[in-house]
């Protein structure tokens, strides 16, 4: 009896955690608007630009690539957009600010807590057998 009622348990846990999870297609995609605005505004924060002029031709911009983007590009075409994207940027910013563009650091990746990732800022201090072992 105890061992029907725990298989029970078990298969309704499992169905209601299958049942939760959204399915990884269904995510609904942005429109080349809002894809344009988020990567203006983002170019704007992360440089601190204030000039609504600016703002409308970088927007226009980064929107006719995002529609381009759509069409389903192949990698070769992929690296050609942002190239144009880049030199377009030389083009539309100045000099300091496109050198602050350049030079942005990537967004470090996440690891997962407890994946024995090393920080780097924090050495590793060796144990005290280890350091018998090194005398």
């Amino acid at each position: 009896m105890i061992k029907k009622l725990s298989f029970l348990l078990f298969a309704t846990l499992l169905s209601g955690f299958m049942w939760a999870q959204e399915p990884a297609g269904d995510r609904p995609q942005r429109t080349p608007e809002e894809e344009a605005m988020k990567q203006t505004m983002r170019l704007f924060r992360e440089l601190g630009i204030r000039d609504s002029v600016r703002f409308d031709t970088i927007y226009r911009m980064h929107l006719k690539y995002a529609k381009f983007r759509q069409k389903g590009l192949t990698r070769a075409e992929n690296m050609q957009r942002m190239i144009a994207i880049q030199e377009e940027l030389k083009q539309l910013l100045t000099p300091a600010e496109y050198e602050r563009f350049m030079n942005h650091p990537a967004e470090q990746p996440r690891h997962p807590r407890g994946a024995g990732v090393l920080s780097p800022t924090r050495p590793v201090q060796p144990t005290d057998s280890l350091r018998a072992t090194q005398r």
